[in-house]
């Protein structure tokens, strides 16, 4: 090659190396597009806290190594599909999906961006997933396994509130998860001769008539068979003190406004172990290749505040089993 044409190239491909650089530097940012369930981060602090926390524990950046795009839908149905259809549409590397009617949409958006559901109570049957040893397709979560521990939740129940005969079950109808985890209440509590009925909430203006009308109507406790209610559950923990009515709950983060005990799955770690199942899908691994993770530990959480101003009695046992105490 003569001398002219070697300092050409040289000096052609000199200025195309920088480009290169950016170019790789700037592939580096991925997206992960994050679809909650409320309106707000305010209202998803306490577990959008936790999904920050363990980005940046695995060495991740937002804003830098990672970018993180939350959406909050505001538990419109029609929002997270147009969130889900928006987030397929812009190119995300991997879309978190913290509830089933989430991953229901963003399953629904698209079939090539991996999917991490988080907190779905039956995968396999939602038709999230094949199976939960393989998943297939573009999605893979955990697995709340909910109705596994109904009876056992009813039961501590029942050992809390001992006249407990009836049981209402508070259901948000629009929540995918929902009915079979009402079913497993009803299945648990007909085991235990107490009898069941459902009340549906979809708005917050109806949690206060819902507490009304199950009072009056001598119920001796609900149990919350939803996790989308999860976001109102200031407005619930209230309205069960004010009508005297002992609530129970799979998640523990509700328990400290109001409600008198909590028996599931440890909801922070959850959200932690999602965060580690896209830190692997961005490093290579297929979600088709990733098997469904399931609780390791399911925690007891009961409100002593709230089982004194019931008149209620806990019994050594569940003082001695139970994982946190709240006074």
């Amino acid at each position: 090659m003569r001398r002219r044409e070697f300092i050409a190239l040289l000096g052609s491909t000199v200025s195309i190396w920088p480009l290169a650089a950016w170019a790789q530097q700037a592939r580096k940012i991925s997206r992960i597009g994050v679809l909650w369930h409320a309106a707000s981060a305010e209202e998803e602090d306490v577990y959008l806290s936790v999904v920050t926390k363990a980005f940046s524990d695995l060495g991740y950046i937002d804003g830098k190594s990672i970018q993180l795009e939350h959406h909050f839908p505001a538990e419109q149905p029609e929002r997270f599909r147009a969130f889900a259809r928006d987030m397929a549409e812009s190119g995300v590397d991997a879309i978190l999906a913290v509830t089933s009617l989430g991953a229901k949409e963003a399953k629904r958006a698209t079939s090539t961006i991996p999917v991490v559901f988080v907190l779905d109570a039956d995968p396999v049957g939602n038709g999230l997933v094949e199976s939960l040893a393989r998943p297939g397709g573009n999605v893979t979560g955990l697995s709340l396994m909910s109705n596994d521990v109904s009876g056992k939740r009813v039961a501590l129940f029942r050992e809390l509130v001992p006249n407990l005969s009836r049981m209402a079950i508070m259901v948000d109808p629009r929540d995918p998860a929902a009915p079979r985890i009402r079913d497993g209440y009803e299945r648990a509590a007909q085991a235990l001769s107490v009898s069941t009925k459902p009340f549906g909430i979809t708005t917050p203006d109806e949690i206060e008539p819902a507490f009304s009308t199950i009072a009056q109507s001598g119920f001796d406790g609900i149990a919350l068979a939803s996790p989308l209610l999860f976001n109102e559950r200031r407005r619930i923990g209230a309205a069960a003190l004010r009508h005297k009515l002992p609530t129970l709950s799979l998640i523990g983060e509700m328990v400290p406004h109001g409600l008198l005990l909590s028996y599931g799955q440890d909801f922070p770690e959850f959200f932690r172990r999602s965060v580690g199942l896209i830190d692997r899908i961005l490093k290579g691994a297929k979600p088709s290749d990733l098997p469904v993770e399931q609780p390791t530990r399911f925690k007891l959480i009961i409100n002593q505040k709230v089982a004194k101003a019931l008149g209620l009695t806990i019994p050594p046992s569940l003082l001695i089993g139970a994982d946190e105490l709240i006074e």
